[in-house]
């Protein structure tokens, strides 16, 4: 029978592995991708990827020797740019250069098939955590990758509708109609 311990420590080697795989799928399309929003989004998915790790492999090694959770993994934060944020400011300078490339908007979708991936593979293992220091882990887990999720949501609406994503972001009205 295998123990919670067991199935924390198969949990966090799977995730571990995801992350890795995600990091290194936006690091190539930050590296390919033609617009300069494209780039700045997948270059801090990609760091965000990196400190995921980080915190997967702080409590892998915590499971390991003490075999038990800790709130230790809380101390890795990044900049934790909110990713919303730097888009858009990034899409209000390129505003003039808009140009949706088949090749961003396919590495986009490809990323949001992670991120989805990602956010069901956590909310899979939050409805299975029994130790409420994992499942605050798996709920954070869920709102970072759900917010990637967002955040690519919105790269992929300004690459293919620039003039409504600005309307709806800008909060643009249509006075007199």
């Amino acid at each position: 029978m295998t123990t919670p311990l067991q199935c924390s420590l198969e949990m966090m080697a799977t995730a571990l592995e995801m992350e890795e795989k995600g990091k290194a799928f936006y690091q190539k399309a930050a590296l390919s991708c033609q617009n300069p929003g494209c780039r700045e989004i997948f270059s801090a998915l990609a760091e965000e990827e990196v400190l995921h790790s980080q915190r997967i492999r702080q409590i892998h090694e915590g499971l390991n020797s003490d075999q038990c959770w800790t709130r230790n993994w809380e101390a890795i934060k990044g900049p934790h740019k909110e990713l919303g944020q730097v888009f858009k400011a990034l899409a209000d300078k390129e505003k003039d250069r808009i140009k949706a490339e088949t090749s961003d908007l396919e590495a986009i979708e490809i990323g949001l098939d992670f991120e989805a991936a990602s956010v069901k593979f956590y909310q899979d293992q939050r409805a299975k955590a029994v130790d409420p220091l994992e499942a605050a882990f798996l709920d954070q887990m869920i709102l970072e990758e759900q917010g990637h999720q967002k955040a690519l949501e919105d790269t992929r609406y300004y690459l293919i509708d620039p003039e409504g994503w600005f309307m709806e972001k800008e909060r643009s009205g249509l006075d007199g109609i």
